[in-house]
């Protein structure tokens, strides 16, 4: 059964995490963190590593664009 994709503000709210808590998590601005998730900007590679690692997934089950 294949692994569907979460989106950021899912996997955050799963952990009960406000941005600026999951932001502090990662080093990073809050303000990017809801960038993040309503599509205006994508992570870095080298943030997304940090979040798939932060959350203890794959990269590829995290969704960062808004399609």
């Amino acid at each position: 059964m294949p692994n569907k994709k979460k989106t950021l503000a899912a996997l955050r709210n799963e952990k009960e995490l406000s941005q600026k808590m999951f932001a502090l998590q990662v080093g990073v601005s809050p303000s990017l963190v809801g960038m993040w998730e309503t599509g205006k900007r994508n992570p870095s590679l080298h943030n997304a590593l940090k979040i798939a690692s932060f959350f203890g997934i794959p990269i590829e089950q995290i969704k960062f664009d808004s399609r």
